[in-house]
């Protein structure tokens, strides 16, 4: 089952943890604040859905976020 990840950018400080952590979902948006990869985007910048396979990964970029600005639900 996917996941749906969304980051909140009015809480993300662009420290980059997620992306140096999760380079396969996460990614440096134009102001260095965090966005979903292209592949996995479901409507905007913030929200997607990524495979089961990186569910370890996302899990563990959510995890260490320091501003917890990124949730993950079950698809």
């Amino acid at each position: 089952m996917p996941l749906k990840v969304k980051i909140d950018w009015n809480t993300c400080i662009a420290d980059g943890v997620c992306y140096a952590i999760c380079p396969q979902v996460f990614e440096a948006g134009p102001d260095g604040k965090s966005q979903i990869v292209e592949q996995y985007r479901a409507g905007s910048e913030t929200e997607g859905n990524v495979p089961d396979d990186l569910a370890d990964c996302v899990e563990q970029a959510r995890t260490a976020c320091p501003t917890g600005s990124i949730t993950v639900e079950k698809a």
